[in-house]
């Protein structure tokens, strides 16, 4: 992947994780970029109150990465890193 599709997707993962950082904040919590794999994953971290929430591989699945590959179909899957 050259850098130029490399900013374009990075720019798309924080365009997504902007849509759905609202509802993660008004629980008291956040999202952050943290990698994208050569293979196409995304790593993420949860912040504040989402760290410890118990559903938190819930907002994982059906919220960050339901939102991140609307934005960026090419990605796989999403992990979270503690």
């Amino acid at each position: 992947m050259t850098s130029n599709n490399t900013s374009d997707l990075v720019k798309k993962i924080q365009d997504a994780l902007s849509e759905i950082r609202p509802f993660l904040e008004r629980d008291g919590g956040n999202v952050s970029l943290v990698e994208i794999t050569n293979e196409l994953d995304v790593i993420v971290k949860f912040h504040g109150s989402c760290q410890s929430c118990t559903v938190n591989q819930m907002t994982l699945k059906s919220g960050v990465e339901y939102t991140i590959k609307k934005y960026a179909p090419e990605i796989n899957k999403v992990i979270n890193v503690e």
